[in-house]
């Protein structure tokens, strides 16, 4: 057998199983080290003392913006951002509560360029369970279905880079460090948010323009519901007029975020399969496997 002989530090996977360091891989490949952006619905109480006394406070208002960052656990606040996105990408999701020992959960699906195709979810189905296609007649459907399908939301995935307007911590105090061009993802799952901040990406449709050539200022608007609760969706505002450089550092970054969607996006089709697998009765896997060997090309 030859052994490779010489380094090449251009082509890292191959030097990588050479050097064994495939075996320090991990399953957790879906672990998010993007910081996560999210509309904060509800105030952020604190108290101060005024004349003795200890008083409750706001010191974060509903309707501004919160980004997570999953590796440190920090959380910052700002009543608005700027966001460069980079690219979207769309979704299915569904909350799914715990009981007993079993936690809560989310059933995902793959990422996609669109929701006209069935997506591969975590727990080996598609869409998280909805049908494929359009339902003419909702109301036909059992009354179980209807209620799963109530629980599935649609969701527009931003992916790209956010800049903090005057951040503040979960204290309401000014923060020093900068947050600035900070790469990010956007779960926006809300029925009016989704439309909301898709108007962008058609109009730079209709413009022949690239996302990541342009910025988006993103404030909040208040919505009440007919309980008396407030709910926030996000303001955006697309800036025409300026076409931003795209230089290494950008360039890198989409790299980034490229590779991000691919490794998530494997992590959850391994899911699928794994959970697809083990749910088909030994009559199914035997046709899956007679299917493979009659079927499916042979490598060397």
């Amino acid at each position: 057998m030859n052994q490779v002989a010489t380094i090449d530090t251009t082509n890292y996977e191959a030097m990588a199983k050479v050097m064994g360091m495939a075996g320090e891989q991990t399953s957790d490949r879906a672990k998010s080290t993007l910081a996560r952006l999210r509309i904060n619905h509800s105030a952020i109480m604190g108290t101060t003392e005024i004349k003795g006394k200890a008083v409750n406070l706001e010191v974060v208002k509903g309707g501004t913006y919160r980004l997570e960052f999953p590796d440190t656990d920090e959380t910052y606040y700002a009543h608005a951002v700027n966001i460069r996105p980079y690219m979207q990408r769309f979704m299915y999701k569904r909350f799914v509560k715990g009981t007993g020992n079993n936690k809560n959960m989310f059933v995902k699906t793959v990422m996609a360029d669109s929701l006209n195709t069935d997506l591969k979810d975590n727990t080996g189905g598609l869409n998280c369970g909805k049908a494929s296609g359009y339902i003419q007649d909702f109301k036909a459907l059992p009354e179980d279905m209807q209620n799963l399908i109530r629980q599935i939301k649609r969701v527009r995935v931003i992916l790209g880079t956010v800049t903090l307007v005057e951040p503040t911590n979960a204290n309401g105090d000014a923060v020093n460090k900068e947050l600035v061009d900070i790469p990010f993802i956007w779960e926006v799952d809300q029925r009016e948010a989704f439309k909301h901040v898709g108007e962008p990406f058609q109009t730079l449709l209709k413009r022949r323009r690239l996302p990541v050539q342009h910025t988006l200022a993103c404030e909040t608007s208040e919505r009440k519901l007919p309980n008396g609760n407030t709910y926030y969706v996000p303001n955006v505002s697309l800036d025409t007029l300026n076409i931003a450089t795209i230089d290494d550092g950008v360039q890198d970054i989409f790299r980034d975020l490229v590779s991000w969607i691919t490794n998530y996006n494997e992590y959850i089709t391994s899911e699928w399969e794994e959970k697809h697998v083990n749910n088909l009765s030994s009559e199914d896997t035997s046709l899956v496997e007679e299917f493979i060997t009659v079927d499916s090309p042979i490598e060397d």
